[in-house]
């Protein structure tokens, strides 16, 4: 089994910035790609950035462009996402997740989550 702790979350006023990160534990070989989701109250929860095994291929969704970046380091089995510019949108609960198969479309490893409360 693999176990995915995040951690970097808390209370940030607008403009400001915070690091997410995503330690994977247990059989880390079975961690390929990985992603950070998010769901804030009352709404579907929903995939915010994404980055292959290699680490060169990433996927950020429009709304967060120029602001996120995804990036792991895979000699510590750690996912980071990094964010600037923060505002009260981006409140939500933050889920790191993997896949456990090179090819799959499923991800099949979760977190539990860690909060991200932006406000003044």
């Amino acid at each position: 089994q693999v176990q995915l702790v995040e951690s970097g979350g808390g209370l940030v006023q607008p403009g400001g910035s915070l690091r997410l990160s995503c330690d994977a534990s247990g059989r880390t070989s079975r961690v390929f790609a990985m992603g950070w989701f998010r769901q804030a109250p009352g709404k579907e929860r929903e995939i915010v950035a994404a980055i292959d095994l290699s680490g060169r291929n990433t996927y950020l969704i429009d709304s967060v462009k120029g602001r996120f970046t995804i990036s792991r380091h895979n000699a510590k089995n750690t996912v980071y996402l990094q964010m600037y510019s923060l505002t009260p949108e981006d409140t939500a609960v933050y889920y790191c997740a993997a896949k456990g198969t090179p090819h799959g479309s499923t991800y099949d490893y979760w977190g539990r989550g860690t909060q991200v409360t932006v406000s003044s």
